[in-house]
C-alpha cells in the first residue's frame, strides 16, 4: 500500500485563470465560469477538519480527475444510469480559450454542465467509523438513528444508512435528519436524492470489493440542470476526498483501518493535538509522500491503471 508514486508533474495549489471567466474557489477545486459550462480545476490542496492545509499531495487532483471521470463513466453505464454533470477531461474537447493553460489544466480539469447545486451533502455510511463511531460510542446512535448494541468499530453496518448534512461554505457541516432535508428540499427531491445516493453506493462498493477496496462511507453532491429540472450528480465522486477506502486484505473490525484516504492526515493531526482550526500546521515530508502513494495505489485498484 505505501509503494511509492513519484508525481513528475507540477504541484498546484492554486489557479489565476481570470481570462477564462469569474473564478470561484472552493477547498479543493477552483472553479471558472465559461458561460454555457464551468470549468472545475482539482488543485493539490487537501483540506481536513474542513480546513485547508498549507501543504499540497503531490498529483492529488490528477488522481481526483481521473477517477472521478472513471466512475462518472461507469454510473452512464450500469443498468439503470445516473444522470451527471461531466462533460469531457480531453482538454481538445474544452473551448479554445483554455488550450493556451494546457500545462495547468492537462489531467486535472473537468467541462461540466452547470447545475443548481442542492444544498445538501448526501452522505452513505456502510460501516461504523468516523464521526459515526464517536457518536455511537457516546449514545448508540449515528445522526440521531438508533443501532443495535455492541456494534464494533469499524464494523458493516446490517445495511447502509443516509445520513444527510448541510453544505457549509466556511467551517464545518451540521448533521441533519432526513425530514430536515425533506423541509429544505421537498418530498419528492429528497427521495430521489437519498434513493439515488443509495443505489450509486450499493453498486459501487460491489465494485470496489471485487478490486480489493471497501467503500466504508461516501459523500455525494446533487444539483437540479437549470433547463429540464432533473436531478443530476455533480462535484466529484467516490474519490479518497469524498470517501473513505480500506484495503479489504487487511479489513479487521474491532478499530481503526489502514486506509487509501486522507484519514492518514487526519490522524496524524490529531496526533499532534492540532485543535481543529485554523491556522493549520504544515505536513511533514514523509506525511505528504505517504498521502500521495495512498491516493495513487487507490485509484490503480480501481481503474486498473497506474498513473
Amino acid at each position: 500500500m505505501d509503494k511509492p508514486y513519484r508525481w513528475e508533474g507540477p504541484r498546484v495549489l492554486e489557479t489565476h485563470l481570470e481570462v477564462l471567466g469569474p473564478r470561484k474557489q472552493g477547498k479543493v477545486r477552483d472553479i471558472y465560469d465559461l458561460g454555457d459550462s464551468l470549468l472545475l480545476v482539482a488543485t493539490d490542496r487537501l483540506s481536513a477538519f474542513d480546513v485547508v492545509l498549507p501543504d499540497g499531495i503531490p498529483g492529488k487532483g490528477f488522481v481526483l480527475t481521473r477517477l472521478s471521470k472513471f466512475w462518472f463513466d461507469w454510473l452512464g453505464s450500469i443498468k439503470t444510469p445516473v444522470d451527471h454533470h461531466l462533460v469531457s477531461t480531453d482538454l481538445s474537447e474544452f473551448p479554445d480559450s483554455c488550450h493556451r493553460f494546457k500545462d495547468i489544466l492537462s489531467g486535472r480539469s473537468m467541462l461540466v454542465r452547470k447545475a443548481k447545486p442542492l444544498p445538501v451533502e448526501c452522505i452513505v455510511r456502510g460501516y461504523l467509523s468516523g464521526s459515526g463511531w464517536k457518536e455511537y460510542r457516546q449514545g448508540g446512535t449515528i445522526c440521531g438513528l438508533p443501532l443495535t448494541a455492541g456494534l464494533r468499530e469499524s464494523e458493516k453496518l446490517p445495511q447502509p444508512m443516509f445520513t444527510p448534512s448541510t453544505k457549509a461554505t466556511e467551517g464545518h457541516d451540521i448533521n441533519i435528519s432526513y425530514e430536515q432535508m425533506e423541509k429544505i428540499l421537498g418530498k419528492a427531491v429528497a427521495e430521489e436524492v437519498r434513493s439515488t445516493s443509495l443505489k450509486i453506493y450499493k453498486q459501487a462498493s460491489d465494485f470496489a470489493d471485487a478490486r480489493g477496496i471497501i467503500i466504508a462511507d461516501t459523500k455525494f453532491e446533487f444539483g437540479l440542470d437549470p433547463k429540464t429540472g432533473r436531478l443530476i450528480l455533480i462535484d466529484e465522486v467516490l474519490t479518497p476526498d469524498s470517501s473513505r477506502f480500506w484495503p479489504k486484505d487487511e479489513y479487521a473490525p474491532g478499530g481503526a483501518q489502514p486506509s487509501f484516504d486522507k484519514q492518514y492526515v487526519r490522524d496524524y493531526l490529531d496526533s499532534i493535538r492540532w485543535n481543529h482550526k485554523p491556522p493549520a500546521p504544515q505536513l511533514p515530508k514523509e506525511v505528504i509522500q505517504k498521502t500521495s502513494n495512498k491516493y495513487f495505489e487507490a485509484m490503480s485498484r480501481l481503474t486498473g491503471r497506474a498513473a
